[in-house]
């Protein structure tokens, strides 16, 4: 396994409210949601120049463009907010929580609408990540919420753009949190929080699991040690790097579940990684409890996304 060096990441925005979900937009600019706050933040790469451009309220969490443009939040509903060693870090459920929902969010005009609150008749809880495939469907995962004496269970889902379909494919999970597609969109990959797990789904089609797939997907990888696994990202050569709390950093893994390398951060809780540029090896990591977006060089491509 080999190891970036601890410099290798470099601020380019700081002061946001526990940001996540980095989305490389067209024009090179980085939209990150500051669940926080709970706006869609747009931040200029060149400057560090920062604008909102959306303010759904709630918990804006993950995030990803879809084929009309628009881009697509998975809204948590919202945390209360504590204080740890000088950091900011979310807590139980926020006191003016409604639900959990998918929202499309106009990035020219700010616009929000809710596309799905529920799976029916069930109501979302606290949807964390989402990632699209090239049938213009998502991928999605209810991380759920936690409260004083408990938490709920979580699961995968998927559902088209246009509002018209959602089913849950797998329930109950522990804690899901990042979600992503192989470059064959073969196999979806789903990262346990709790578990500092990985898990994958073989696929059959655009939302359909393959026969014999075990209902929490195949095991590929948990390394040893304390470390909870927040969001993930693909590369081009089918690799899976997933943002891993506790030590700090991104952790990538083979298919196969070799530990291929660890890039570490100075946050702890370090949340997300995209890729842009214009070869994909430009590597955007949120480095949330310290309000950072920051931005280093990656040795192979990133998966280039379906929009």
């Amino acid at each position: 396994m080999s190891f970036f060096g601890p410099d290798h990441f470099e601020t380019i925005a700081e002061g946001l409210f526990f940001p996540e979900g980095p989305v490389v937009l067209p024009d090179g600019s980085v939209a990150v949601v500051e669940i926080g706050r709970g706006t869609i933040t747009r931040i200029d790469v060149s400057d560090g120049r920062k604008d909102v451009v959306a303010t759904p309220g709630g918990g804006p969490n993950g995030a990803a463009l879809g084929p009309d443009g628009a881009l697509y939040v998975c809204n948590n509903g919202g945390f209360e907010w504590i204080t740890v060693r000088g950091r900011t870090v979310p807590g139980e459920v926020a006191s003016d929580y409604t639900t959990g929902r998918i929202e499309r969010i106009d990035l020219h005009t700010g616009e929000v609408d809710i596309i799905y609150a529920d799976v029916n008749g069930v109501p979302l809880k606290g949807p964390n990540d989402l990632v699209f495939d090239s049938a213009g469907g998502f991928w999605f995962t209810d991380h759920g919420k936690t409260r004083a004496r408990d938490r709920d269970r979580g699961g995968l889902y998927y559902a088209t753009a246009d509002g018209c379909r959602i089913e849950e494919v797998a329930f109950p999970l522990d804690g899901p949190n990042g979600v992503g597609i192989a470059p064959a969109e073969d196999r979806v990959y789903v990262a346990e929080t709790f578990q500092g797990a990985v898990y994958a789904f073989d696929l059959e089609g655009p939302g359909k699991p393959a026969a014999g797939v075990p209902a929490r997907g195949w095991f590929v990888a948990r390394p040893g040690g304390r470390k909870y696994f927040d969001s993930l990202a693909m590369d081009a050569d089918g690799n899976v790097s997933v943002a891993t709390i506790f030590t700090g950093g991104i952790s990538t893994f083979t298919r196969e579940g070799e530990e291929l390398e660890f890039a570490p951060t100075d946050d702890t809780v370090t949340t997300n990684i995209c890729f842009g540029g214009p070869d994909l090896r430009t590597a955007y990591v949120t480095l949330s409890s310290t309000g950072r977006l920051a931005v280093g060089s990656w040795p192979r491509p990133g998966l280039r996304l379906a929009f």
